[in-house]
């Protein structure tokens, strides 16, 4: 086990600078210049080039790419991921605003999905052919299927601007003003749980009918256990290795999955920041966020992988 977990975190490091590297580079690549960003159309006239060029060496971009590359990495080892460009101010502090934000709304979202899809998937299995499996399954299609931003327009028209009764926009503290929050966050969390229930339930009906099937499964009907004891006990446990391995996968959905929801429902968190850095190609900004996604993934995968162990005895790990 030890030296599978050392295997995996030196592959993550690799995969980890692949990205950075990339994304740096691509970003780089784009066409503008971000210095433009910080002069106004009226200043513009009246900045000199050497005055360009003296914020460009302010910021760094006046090295060679590479050099920019290593001074940055350099930097991330220590602690410290720049300073925005656009703002001015250390891209930690703008992570450190907006990161509570999104990990409120995203874990909310994430253990919403566990709890109602992964036991209507088990209730759908078991009761396949039932009218309950019927609902189950129509509802995941559904859910599956709906566009995230067009459910979130819909919800505000309808609970916000027809109805009144849920604030159209925003986001408040819990600390600041509980019940305020509660009512703002309804309509956001509903939208970053819904495709997270829907293949939360599919995917736990699609295995537990899988492992219903498997003969040790009959042995225990054959025996006389109960119901609870079968499904919880001898069914469930194996049943879960693809739904982790799903729910693995949607925990990057708690930082890039929220772009959209927190832009229609203008929510300040890491989405709104990534997609402000893009479009003002704020570089600094845009790796920090970047490279606190990748690390979030990795580790992600690698809990997935340990879980397995788990979950199945026969699992081994060289």
């Amino acid at each position: 086990m030890t030296t599978y977990i050392i295997r995996r975190f030196l592959q993550s490091i690799v995969v980890l600078i692949l990205v950075t590297m990339i994304v740096f580079f691509s970003m780089r690549l784009l066409p503008g210049d971000p210095i433009l960003m910080l002069i106004t159309v009226d200043d513009l006239a009246n900045t000199s080039e050497a005055e360009i060029e003296a914020l460009r060496k302010e910021y760094g971009l006046d090295k060679p790419m590479a050099l920019q590359y290593l001074d940055w990495l350099m930097g991330v080892v220590q602690g410290d991921f720049g300073r925005s460009i656009v703002n001015g101010g250390p891209v930690i502090n703008d992570i450190v605003d907006r990161l509570p934000i999104t990990l409120y709304l995203g874990i909310l979202a994430f253990a919403i999905s566990i709890i109602v899809g992964i036991p209507l998937g088990i209730i759908s299995a078991v009761r396949r052919g039932k009218w309950v499996d019927t609902w189950v399954t129509v509802m995941a299609n559904l859910g599956i299927t709906v566009p995230q931003f067009w459910l979130g327009v819909l919800l505000i028209y309808l609970f916000a601007l027809y109805l009144g009764l849920l604030p159209v926009q925003g986001y408040t503290s819990p600390f600041d003003n509980f019940w305020l929050s509660f009512r703002k966050i309804l309509m956001p969390v509903f939208c970053l749980s819904i495709f997270p229930i829907a293949s939360s339930a599919r995917q736990t009906r699609s295995s537990m009918l899988e492992v219903m099937g498997q003969d040790y499964i009959r042995t225990a009907w054959s025996k006389g256990l109960r119901e609870r004891m079968v499904i919880f006990r001898h069914a469930l446990k194996n049943a879960l290795i693809p739904v982790v391995t799903l729910k693995g996968m949607m925990l990057r959905n708690i930082f890039g999955g929220s772009v959209l929801i927190e832009t229609v429902f203008n929510i300040p968190g890491m989405g709104r920041l990534a997609v402000d850095a893009v479009l003002a190609q704020d570089y600094a900004i845009v790796q920090g966020v970047t490279l606190l996604i990748v690390i979030v993934v990795l580790f992600a995968n690698l809990l997935v992988d340990l879980s397995y162990g788990w979950l199945d005895p026969r699992i081994r790990y060289g």
